[in-house]
């Protein structure tokens, strides 16, 4: 089988540091050529693969501003559906703008919904319901005006993570600096649980850096800037939970799986795909609030770590989300 897998080109594939759907693309690609498949990524030049490896341009937008967005993702899709001929199933990574090349060609198009940027996007999808193979990343994140093929959980490569049983005694924020995060939130639950704060995180929110979250730190809590892999397992696997106060139904939550896979219980807020990556009470804790939140760091000891790196491993592994999508690839090719 011949596989084109499609990811953004915002960053690298997989990212130094920031880039989920980078990430899962990543993951994606090598897991299907560890299959024995014939992939070939479509990313940024400087992109990371054991198979071939299709490029418009050396670095991604964010890492080199002196590009166009919008131009390079035009010249980045095309590049993929002028050679759909090449493949057998083209695997898309990079939200609504290629299925408007789908009409146009033959190869059929598998699409990761890596979640809705705005219900203005729908349509697009809405146009290529009947075309369009879909596949969410979460029960929660799914519009009903679209068909789906499938709920797929985001894949991890474990090897990459390190079970830990003995962590320090501080609480880890693990993500984007904005309010959509709880960034603010997950300070004002380490202050009021007197416990220590690491946040590490690329700032996506200029203003609110400077407003809500930099006159706030000190030695309690401390800002150690973006955190790529290897930062990212001695961060997760030595906390003794990450705080995730998210303001938005989030998709899914890469560290969320991120942290379990280290053994480390996670506090989040009862919104988007939370219920379906934690079990309340068992792996972490589903708060409604910040004063529920503190509670829930007083009840950190009833947490069994091994408990959450089970969770993680059984159902957020790369291996599972690769022979979901095997399957899937197979169903569509069949039909």
């Amino acid at each position: 089988m011949r596989v084109a897998v499609l990811a953004p080109v915002a960053w690298r594939t997989p990212p130094r540091h920031y880039g989920p759907w980078e990430q899962v693309a990543s993951n994606i690609t090598e897991g299907l050529i560890k299959s024995g498949l014939d992939v070939t990524l479509f990313a940024t030049g400087d992109s990371l693969t054991k198979g071939k490896l299709s490029a418009v341009c050396d670095m991604g937008y964010e890492e080199n501003r002196n590009q166009d967005a919008k131009v390079l993702e035009c010249l980045h899709i095309s590049n993929l559906m002028e050679k759909a001929t090449d493949f057998d199933i083209i695997h898309n990574n990079f939200d609504f703008l290629p299925l408007t090349y789908s009409g146009l060609i033959k190869t059929p198009v598998i699409t990761t919904i890596h979640g809705f940027s705005s219900p203005a996007i729908i349509p697009v999808y809405k146009k290529y319901n009947s075309k369009g193979y879909y596949v969410s990343i979460s029960n929660a994140d799914r519009s009903p005006e679209l068909n789906y093929l499938a709920t797929v959980y985001n894949g991890l490569n474990t090897e990459d993570f390190v079970y830990n049983d003995k962590p320090a005694d501080y609480l880890l924020f693990f993500g984007r600096i904005h309010p959509d995060k709880g960034t603010a939130e997950a300070i004002e639950i380490a202050k009021k649980s007197k416990r220590k704060l690491l946040i590490a995180g690329i700032i996506q929110d200029e203003n609110y850096f400077k407003e809500k979250i930099a006159p706030q730190l000190n030695s309690q809590i401390e800002y150690i800037g973006p955190a790529g892999p290897e930062k990212r397992n001695a961060l997760l696997g030595n906390a003794a939970a990450l705080l995730h106060p998210i303001n938005f139904n989030e998709p899914f939550g890469m560290s969320v799986a991120e942290a379990m896979l280290c053994g480390t219980p996670v506090i989040a807020f009862n919104k988007g795909s939370m219920p379906e990556l934690i079990c309340d009470g068992k792996t972490g804790f589903l708060v409604e609030n910040v004063d529920e939140a503190i509670e829930a760091v007083n009840r950190l000891h009833h947490i069994k770590r091994r408990d959450c790196y089970n969770r993680a491993f059984s159902k957020f592994s790369s291996d599972k989300m690769v022979s979901d999508y095997l399957k899937l690839y197979e169903q569509i090719l069949d039909s």
